[in-house]
Order: structure tokens, then sequence, then C-alpha cells
């Protein structure tokens, strides 16, 4: 039968037949799965004995949890400090690490580094930053010129930017890297223009560099915007003692799906707090695709 194919029929065979390979990973990896937490979300289990189904319970006790608002403000906190403070710290060290010459490889490895970390060693040892004195680094730093002690993981009020100023450090390097290939993609014949020009520096990063890095911005928002949403090591190991720190000032909605599931074993709820996520990512990203596309 194959014999008898078309040059192009075969073509079309071995298409498929290099496609079914993805198909099946992500139809096993990834849509099985997210069908089966929307399914979960209508139903009442404890991992261990049968599944009830409860329709639209999970979702009623959701809405009405005042937890779960107080989480969700959280996300979104992370989400609007962190995705814009990233993308402009990123952008600037990009912007002049990509003038620099001189140890230009070795300066970009050690922005890059932290990236490379692992999330879990890198927030315990900024934890240890954040302790009292005498074990806090900068607490101590802060005792040595006569400033009282800085509750960084106790305070209701700054226990969110102390575990959100590790996260943004982490991210920074992988942005940086981004930045320059967007930088270095830039033909140099434009910025020669405009020297000939007499143009300003200011005018050049506004009307040349920006306008020309708009991809690579739209890459850089989408995806640090996801990361923030779905943050949960930083959180989960700088407040260990206490999950989501003083009053879950810093609990976001993955920790809480964590603490549901495998805390209190209602994998219904906890089904229906993934949706939740699962729908806000996805509105997120949309919203964002589309504004940066159209501005």
């Amino acid at each position: 039968m194959y014999r008898n194919l078309t040059i192009r029929q075969k073509q079309i065979v071995w298409a498929w037949a290099f496609l079914a390979i993805p198909i099946l990973f992500y139809t096993v990896i990834r849509f099985y799965p997210t069908g089966n937490a929307i399914l979960i979300s209508f139903q009442d289990w404890n991992l261990l004995g049968d599944r009830t189904w409860t329709g639209f319970d999970n979702y009623q006790k959701l809405f009405a949890d005042p937890v779960f608002w107080k989480v969700f403000k959280n996300t979104f906190v992370y989400l609007l400090i962190g995705t814009p403070v990233s993308l402009i710290i990123s952008f600037v060290i990009a912007y002049h690490l990509d003038q620099v010459r001189f140890m230009h490889g070795f300066l970009r490895m050690l922005y890059f580094l932290p990236f490379m970390t692992s999330a879990v060693a890198m927030a315990w040892v900024w934890r240890w930053f954040y302790q009292p004195v005498p074990v806090g680094l900068f607490n101590n730093a802060l005792a040595s010129i006569g400033i009282p002690q800085f509750p960084f993981l106790q305070s209701t009020t700054w226990a969110l930017p102390s575990v959100l100023a590790p996260a943004v450090w982490a991210g920074l390097g992988f942005q940086v890297i981004i930045f320059m290939a967007g930088l270095r993609a830039i033909p140099r014949s434009y910025y020669e223009a405009a020297r000939i020009d007499g143009v300003s520096w200011w005018t050049v990063l506004w009307e040349i560099t920006l306008p020309l890095l708009k991809p690579t911005i739209v890459f850089i928002v989408v995806f640090s915007s996801i990361g923030f949403l779905r943050i949960f090591d930083h959180v989960f190991n700088m407040t260990t003692n206490n999950p989501g720190g003083p009053l879950n000032s810093t609990k976001p909605l993955v920790l809480m799906i964590y603490e549901t599931a495998f805390s209190a074993f209602d994998m219904g709820y906890a089904a229906a707090q993934t949706v939740v996520l699962f729908l806000v990512l996805l509105v997120v990203s949309l919203i964002q695709l589309r504004i940066l596309r159209d501005s």
C-alpha cells in the first residue's frame, strides 16, 4: 500500500509519523493531566478513597474563602512588581554590558550564574542573609552602623518584598542574555547613521533600540510573568517555619495548591485552585501578547 502512494502522499505520511511522537508526548504528559485536573475539580477526593461528584462546590468554597483572595492578591503583587522591576534591571545591565569589551564573556557568565544555581540553595542562602543578629548578614551590617534590626521575613509589610528580591535576582541572568542577543541582532548601520546625524543617545535608545527590541521584550515579559505567577521555591524555602509568611503575607497560589493537596489531602479543592491558576496564566499571557504586539 505504501508503495502505491505518490511522493507527496509519502511525505505527508512521514510528516505525521514524526509528529506522532510529540503529539503522543503532549497528550500523555500535558493534555491528559490537564483534563483530569479539571475533572477532579468537580469532585471530592482525598487520594485514597473513591471520588465523589460534588459539582461546583469546590469553586463555591474557593470564592468564599478569604485566604484564597489574600493569596490571589499576593500572586498578582509578585507579578506586578517582579515583572517590570526585573525587566528594567536586566535591560540596563544588558545595555551597558553589551558595550563592555574587556572580560565581556566572564562578566556575562557571572550574571548568568544565579540562573544556573539551585533555587532551593539560593533561597536558603538569602534566608540566612535575612536572619537577626548575630547570624544574618544584612542585620549584622545594619547593626555595625547603628541601625536597629530589620524584620525582613517576620513583617507582614516587608516579607513579600524580601522574598521577591532573590526571585528577581535569580532570573536576571537569563533575561540579560536574551536582551543581549536582541541587542546584537540590531544592525549596526542604524547606530552609525544616527551617530553621523548627531542624534543623542536618548533618541537612539527610544527611537531605534527599544522599537527593534520589541519581540525580545514580548518574550521576556510573557516568560517572566508566567514565572512570577507560578512562584513557589523561594517562598516555600524561605518561610518553612511559617509557610506563606506571617498571616499568609507571602503565600502565592501555587503554595496554597501544594498545602491543600499534600497537607490537607483535599485534591478536589486543590484541583479547583489549579484550574483558576491555569485560567489566570492563560488570560494574562494573552493580554500581554495582545498589548505588546499592538503597541
